[in-house]
């Protein structure tokens, strides 16, 4: 890590830290799937709800974060979300009824999603070294968080389905300690400059914007039929569960850290993005053909973390660089189409596996990825406006802070 990466200051730890934390919740439920299947008697479809409700909510909420963060201030927002997210996440514990446990997941959703949508705008205005080096610490906290989440969403389970839930809202105190301790009060900006509420949705107007949302949207569908439903097929325990997904968390963190910087050294964002989505789509169709045989399917989910790691980084790069307008909004609108990939693919995926076949959920995520590459390859040219900002590039902190599209994320982001 360079020297402009290690010296920052205490309040950009204190961010960093408290979205570690924020985006274990993503892969945390991965490895007890199917322990909550069995205790609370639920069909596939409905564990999967456990990620389409949280997605769902947070795609939504995207769209008035903005107008809410433009009237509090964003410490007091990402408080508010962080408080959310302790009560629902314990609730969620505590529940007798997967009905129940689903609906304190959209709950914690809600709260994931104010904490996530003013993260990135406090980070870029607190990180030395400007916006390239926000993101690429941005990138590190969310790949940190999306591997640490299955290998403690494994050992918790191991003990019982119930204790991952319960870890994660001590945690989530231990986050909101760390931003009301190590952030500086942020006042709402003047009322000539709030956002509105239909401001986002204005954002996908621009055609640019629109199509970078699109294939953002269509490659979470992807990533989440990866993460969401291969659990149920693998057959393994929480414990292994658990340490499959934590490998392939580490391997989105290296290629979120290592692999697309120095990609995107050498090549431009939208060809290198295209093959990203290329192998993840080819990816999910090996998969599906060896459904039966666990070591191919461990090997393929492991080893596609390198893909999404660079994938991620990537899209959130050209996703920042597609709009001229509030590059806020602007995320406000791409997440929201984003999110809206992450929580259709997880129901859909279920229903598929109970209706049609166990493989077939993966076929039909490699041929919505695909859809995606079309778009890319189509459109290059006015893709090719989000290609200005660049990892490794320094870039000043701009007068309006830019705000990353989170993963799956990351992922963006």
């Amino acid at each position: 890590m360079t020297p402009r990466l290690r010296e920052q200051p205490a309040a950009a730890w204190a961010i960093l830290t408290a979205f570690v934390v924020a985006s274990m919740g993503i892969g945390l439920v991965d490895p007890i799937l199917p322990i909550i299947a069995q205790g609370l008697h639920a069909t596939n479809s409905q564990v999967e709800l456990l990620f389409t409700s949280y997605f769902a909510i947070i795609g939504v909420s995207m769209l008035g974060t903005g107008w809410l963060s433009s009237r509090l201030g964003v410490k007091n927002t990402m408080l508010l979300g962080l408080s959310l997210v302790v009560v629902c996440a314990a609730a969620a514990g505590a529940a007798n009824s997967v009905v129940l446990v689903v609906a304190f997941r959209a709950g914690w959703g809600l709260g994931i999603a104010l904490f996530i949508s003013t993260c990135m705008t406090a980070l870029i205005g607190v990180t030395r070294g400007g916006v390239a080096v926000a993101v690429v610490l941005f990138e590190s906290a969310l790949a940190a968080g999306i591997a640490s989440g299955p290998l403690v969403g494994g050992i918790l389970g191991g003990i019982g389905w119930r204790y991952p839930f319960f870890g994660v809202s001590l945690l989530m105190i231990f986050a909101f300690l760390s931003i009301l301790r190590g952030m500086d009060r942020t006042p709402p900006p003047p009322r000539e400059q709030r956002i509105a509420l239909s401001a986002p949705l204005r954002a996908l107007g621009d055609r640019h914007v629109l199509l970078g949302a699109l294939v953002a949207l269509l490659y979470n569908f992807g990533f989440f039929v990866l993460l969401a439903y291969t659990p149920l097929p693998l057959g393994l325990g929480v414990h292994e569960l658990g340490l499959v997904f934590f490998a392939w968390g580490l391997l989105v963190a290296f290629g979120a850290i290592i692999v697309a910087p120095a990609l995107m050294a050498r090549r431009a964002i939208v060809p290198t993005l295209t093959a990203a989505l290329c192998v993840l789509s080819a990816d999910l169709a090996i998969i599906g053909l060896a459904v039966h045989d666990r070591g191919v399917m461990i090997a393929g989910i492991i080893g596609c973390g390198v893909v999404l790691g660079v994938a991620n980084a990537l899209l959130s790069n050209l996703l920042i660089g597609l709009t001229t307008g509030n590059p806020s909004v602007a995320s406000s609108a791409t997440n929201f189409m984003r999110f809206g990939g992450g929580a259709i693919a997880p129901f859909l995926s279920g229903k598929l596996s109970e209706h049609v076949s166990i493989a077939s959920p993966l076929y039909v995520g490699a041929g919505v990825v695909l859809a995606g590459v079309g778009i890319m390859v189509v459109f290059r040219p006015l893709l090719a406006r989000g290609e200005r900002p660049a990892i490794g590039a320094d870039a000043p902190v701009a007068a309006d802070p830019l705000e990353v599209p989170l993963a799956g994320s990351s992922a963006s982001r």
